[in-house]
């Protein structure tokens, strides 16, 4: 691992413009429930856009969704993640992915797309979910299911009265378990994950079994400790007492066999830290690349936003302009915090949640865009990740206390 680095220290501030279209969906029995949301969240740039777009089903379950939209002209979509995104003249549709499909009544999920657009490029329009139209229809409860069942009263004679029992039962599909939010990642526990840990079976003051406390580099006054005073969930937590200044840094180590993850890793870590993140570069979790050379994958922040850092060449994502900043967001402190993760070894793209929201900075999808993963993508990434540390490493100025519980990694995503 190197020990010096050149880093942007400038305190970098910008604001980005965010256009919100939220739409609301009224739906017919068996595409969408009444109450249902989308919401279409745009940062854009000359020449190019990524948008945020988070589907909410109302008061009743979706067992798989499709949402479609068009734009005026001049929008012309080149990627997208959480969904399978397409574009036919000025109509995009975004089908979900394998594990976001079952929504759950009254819960959400988010995909996002990225695209190129020329000036002037006007805002969406003609939402729809699962074929329901969503620009402001209007609310009554007649269930209007528009164009496929065409009249809503049976007219008995010409679709055969036994097939459709028209109105009356309402989901065919049968989400009617609107208690279970079906299969997709529970909102607690580790869902099937390799390394499920919440420190309760930590027994002493020092990590020890199934973590090992490691130093890179060098040691200094950086301390890890099992802390039974402050925890997320149960009785014990992993604490880690950062210190300012380059050679204090501290790490707790898995010791499990990380094998079975395979190639594309999530994770999921509940964080709790002091300070606000700093200008310089710190770091607060890293994992081995085998395929680079065994330096490390990092995530941590710099100039007081969270940042993925790579050990090897210094690349950052996203990138330390004050746009690319703009574009991620800072790790709150005095409170829990839900930090995911997925990198993709097969692809090299790389996703991040934070409390459950995507991040549109720390997503890196495979295709170089400015400011954002443009200098992550300056060489051909394909991670092997081998291990996991949670810890602190800082290059000069910050100190922090941070917390560490309910750690989950696994082949899929686990989930808050």
């Amino acid at each position: 691992m190197r020990i010096s680095r050149t880093r942007i220290t400038a305190a970098v501030a910008a604001t980005v413009t965010v256009a919100a279209a939220v739409t609301t969906v009224l739906a017919g029995t068996a595409s969408a429930a009444q109450g249902c949301r989308i919401d279409y969240q745009p940062n854009e740039w000359t020449g190019g856009f990524t948008a945020n777009v988070r589907v909410s089903p109302g008061d009743t379950a979706l067992s798989s969704w499709t949402v479609t939209w068009s734009y005026p002209g001049g929008q012309r979509i080149t990627g997208g993640w959480n969904a399978t995104v397409s574009q036919s003249g000025t109509t995009v549709t975004a089908r979900n992915a394998a594990w976001n499909g079952s929504v759950p009544a009254g819960g959400s999920t988010e995909f996002g797309v990225q695209g190129t657009s020329t000036s002037g490029a006007g805002a969406p329009t003609g939402f729809a979910l699962n074929g329901v139209p969503c620009n402001g229809a209007p609310p009554p409860t007649s269930t209007p299911p528009p164009t496929t069942p065409p009249p809503t009263t049976p007219p008995p004679t010409t679709p055969p009265p036994t097939t459709p029992p028209p109105t009356t039962p309402p989901p065919p599909t049968t989400p009617p378990p609107t208690t279970p939010p079906p299969t997709t990642p529970p909102p607690a526990g580790c869902a099937g994950a390799v390394l499920c840990d919440g420190f309760e079976n930590q027994t002493g003051s020092t990590p020890a079994g199934d973590w090992s406390v490691v130093n890179p580099d060098c040691s200094g006054t950086g301390r890890a400790a099992v802390d039974t005073a402050t925890a997320h969930s149960g009785s014990r937590s992993l604490r880690i007492d950062g210190a300012q200044g380059y050679c204090n840094h501290v790490f707790v180590r898995s010791t499990k066999d990380l094998s079975a993850v395979g190639t594309v890793r999530y994770g999921r870590i509940w964080l709790r830290h002091t300070t606000a993140l700093p200008t310089q570069h710190v770091t607060v979790m890293a994992m081995t690349d085998a395929a680079d050379g065994n330096k490390d994958l990092r995530m941590g922040g710099q100039n007081g936003a969270l940042q993925w850092n790579r050990a090897s060449d210094d690349a950052t994502l996203p990138e330390q302009s004050p746009s690319g900043v703009a574009l991620s967001v800072p790790l709150p402190t005095g409170r829990w915090t839900c930090l995911e993760f997925m990198v993709d070894g097969n692809q090299g793209q790389l996703r991040t949640w934070l409390d459950g929201t995507a991040v549109t900075g720390l997503t890196a999808d495979g295709v170089p865009t400015h400011d954002i993963d443009g200098q992550w993508y300056n060489r051909t990434w394909r991670p092997r990740l081998t291990d996991l540390k949670l810890g602190w490493e800082s290059y000069g100025e910050g100190a922090d206390t941070l917390w560490y519980d309910d750690v989950a990694l696994g082949a899929s995503r686990i989930g808050c």
